[in-house]
């Protein structure tokens, strides 16, 4: 994906009752502020600024973009502003809340609620530079998982897809519980007569199917995304890029590295969400959710016969106080 080159809004800058207080995350279609708003609340403002696109120089507010620019530009600004509205009608825990969307220098902006924690990727990166082992437990994985798959399914429910499911968008509030952030590559609906606006995509966690232009993409789309993910949990790296997959598939083979220190059924889950072929993956997040419980790992032989003695010696205890018969 491009780096973010232009220059931010000036901090103390107010725009449409926000202030500005300072750029805290850029990438190559938008920049990220904290903000206050009149209450003095906290907020994050996501604004709309394609690299390849527009230029805006220090000092200055409105980005110039060039005339072969204009027309895509002027794609992805109502893409953007589309999609702002359809993620203002989704209230879920693990999605992010979209609080306000408006136009201002000639480009869109959206107001988000702001949370405070850290991303699934900063998470990872503190591990391995610990050299923890597992990188993430297992039991963690499942937890945070199970959750991004809530809120992604209320997404798609909202004929909405993600298409950039990767750590640095999954969001860790401080009690753990995770968030979907930035939706940047979502300018494709389920719908299938609406235009198409072709998103940046992330080597590693991004389908086959995004490399290739009129490509269906769906549910399964964001599905390689998690498995991707998850993959990035466990091994503290994206897996191989599609596209390098299709000449040299060494997928199985990295993640059979990992056989006893995660369960067969994650590390089956995963391969299975990285198939190459769109339609030999889960085809729906409530499928691959029903995978993710099925193969929970097994309980040791010695704890049902640990917690049955424990059982039966309170039994024997509240019976001698009168609490049973």
């Amino acid at each position: 994906m491009a780096a973010q080159n232009n220059a931010p809004l000036p901090d103390g800058l107010v725009i449409a009752g926000y202030r500005i207080v300072k750029k805290i995350a850029s990438g190559g279609f938008s920049i990220v502020y904290l903000a206050h708003d009149e209450e003095g609340n906290a907020v994050a403002i996501k604004e709309y600024l394609p690299s390849t696109l527009a230029v805006r120089k220090e000092g200055e507010l409105v980005p110039a973009i060039s005339t072969n620019h204009l027309p895509i530009y002027r794609i992805g600004l109502k893409c953007f502003f589309e999609e702002g509205r359809a993620l203002a009608s989704i209230a879920h825990p693990n999605v992010v809340s979209v609080v306000n969307f408006f136009r201002a220098h000639e480009t869109v902006y959206m107001v988000m609620a702001y949370e405070s924690g850290r991303t699934l990727q900063d998470f990872i990166l503190q591990r391995r530079e610990r050299k923890t082992r597992p990188l993430i437990s297992e039991q963690s994985i499942r937890a945070i998982f199970s959750q991004v798959m809530n809120g992604l399914r209320e997404v798609h429910t909202h004929k909405l897809l993600h298409l950039d499911l990767k750590p640095a968008n999954i969001y860790l509030r401080v009690d753990g519980t995770p968030l979907l952030l930035d939706f940047g590559a979502a300018r494709q609906t389920l719908k299938s007569d609406i235009a198409k606006f072709y998103p940046m995509y992330t080597p590693g966690f991004a389908a086959p199917e995004l490399y290739v232009r009129n490509a269906k993409l769906g549910p399964w789309t964001d599905i390689y995304g998690l498995g991707a993910a998850m993959f990035a949990c466990i091994a503290g790296l994206p897996p191989p890029a599609a596209d390098q997959r299709k000449v040299n598939d060494r997928v199985d083979e990295q993640l059979q590295r990992f056989a006893g220190m995660y369960s067969e059924g994650l590390l089956a889950l995963i391969r299975w969400s990285l198939k190459l072929d769109p339609l030999a993956r889960p085809q729906s997040v409530f499928e691959m959710q029903q995978a993710l419980r099925a193969t929970r790992p097994a309980e040791s032989p010695q704890q049902p016969r640990f917690w049955s003695g424990v059982k039966r010696q309170a039994q024997v205890f509240c019976r001698r106080l009168g609490w049973l018969k």
